[in-house]
């Protein structure tokens, strides 16, 4: 081995990555952004998961249980609603993963050494979430129970009382085995609609460059807008194949429900579409070779994976990491596809999500063929 050559080579390696100042800081950046996200959304302990309550007593009572739930480090009440169809409509959205249910005779059974029931409801798309949701909640009943016990005791002279003063009764929705599949079947569509549009749009028209055939294109009667439609409608086509496959797999396969309307998820997912095939033709905007056009779509895809609740819940995350959720397409999407697959809502109650999928679909695209524009130009 002559070691003049391999550091003549060695150097000539050196110089080359320098001269590839991107390839070189997404290299570089690649192994922060991992562990930031890794270390910080990769969490499975489940924690201030949204509480809605329907307090039907409205007496210190019935607020000391609820502040009982209030105080553990598993749930947080957003919500006091009045009816049971405003409850259910917040578990629908997904605005409330468990409601709370106190009658409206809790205190006076209390008071007169009975037991008092209560009902949990328990929204079991994310079984993960609903597992320990459920867990958390009988604990908490029972650790008020306990205490109640003690303080009947205690005012009776006794050392124990046999009858438990509160019963708490869950009941989980949607997903009553808490099955796994009927959670990650619909995030899978989600996601494999977002990799097929970045990945594939980005290096088909980056390949294009490479081989010196983006040229013979701009010379032929095409416009800028036609060019690009012709480009993406292939991947189009195989991203909503592919999500046909994953559909049909999921339902003969895993048995995963589709409660709700099929045309619906598909015009949605659809519209999902577009903001990630615009994500993929600004990427392809700003790579020059086929390997920077992957690295840099893996630079907006791994973000888009920890942050979007498709692995780890959001609500277990720090604040600052759930603001930037917000800024995630597939974060809305996955609450359209599974709310419609597992809970059978409407459009009425994914307005949030279609107003907030269309305004990315119009500033990325925009951005995008701005870019592409101009560096046709």
């Amino acid at each position: 081995m002559n070691l003049r050559r391999l550091l003549s080579l060695t150097r000539k390696e050196f110089i080359q990555i320098v001269r590839d100042p991107r390839t070189l800081a997404l290299a570089i950046a690649m192994p922060v952004m991992q562990i930031f996200l890794l270390g910080y959304a990769a969490t499975n302990d489940i924690r201030d998961v949204s509480l809605a309550v329907w307090d039907q007593d409205r007496s210190a009572a019935s607020r000391q249980l609820v502040d009982a739930y209030r105080a553990s480090n598993y749930f947080q009440v957003n919500y006091d609603v009045d009816s049971e169809g405003e409850l259910r409509r917040l578990i629908d959205k997904g605005s409330a993963r468990v409601g709370l249910i106190v009658p409206p005779d809790y205190s006076t059974r209390l008071a007169a050494s009975k037991t008092a029931q209560v009902a949990l409801v328990i929204d079991g798309t994310d079984p993960a979430i609903a597992g320990t949701a459920l867990s958390a909640a009988t604990m908490v009943g029972q650790t008020r129970a306990t205490n109640l016990l003690v303080e009947r005791a205690a005012a009776r002279g006794q050392s124990a009382l046999t009858t438990a003063p509160i019963d708490v009764r869950s009941q989980v929705w949607y997903n009553p085995d808490l099955r796994s599949a009927y959670y990650m079947i619909p995030a899978l569509i989600g996601l494999i609609l977002m990799m097929m549009a970045v990945v594939l749009t980005s290096t088909s028209i980056v390949r294009e460059r490479e081989r010196g055939t983006i040229e013979q294109l701009i010379v032929t009667p095409l416009s800028s807008l036609e060019l690009i439609i012709g480009k993406v409608i292939p991947y189009v086509l195989i991203a909503m194949f592919d999500m046909a496959e994953i559909l049909l797999a999921g339902v003969l396969m895993f048995g995963v429900p589709i409660n709700g309307s099929l045309p619906l998820l598909l015009l949605l997912s659809g519209l999902f579409l577009v903001s990630t095939l615009g994500l993929g033709l600004f990427v392809s905007t700003i790579a020059n070779t086929q390997q920077e056009a992957m690295l840099t779509s893996l630079f907006f895809l791994l973000p888009a994976i920890f942050l979007s609740g498709f692995l780890f819940p959001l609500a277990s995350m720090p604040w600052f990491l759930q603001m930037v959720s917000y800024l995630i397409p597939l974060r809305y999407f996955l609450i359209i596809v599974r709310g419609i697959m597992l809970k059978g809502v409407a459009i009425d109650m994914l307005w949030t999500e279609v107003i907030a999928l269309s305004i990315f679909a119009v500033l990325i695209v925009s951005a995008a063929a701005l870019r592409f524009r101009k560096r046709m130009d």
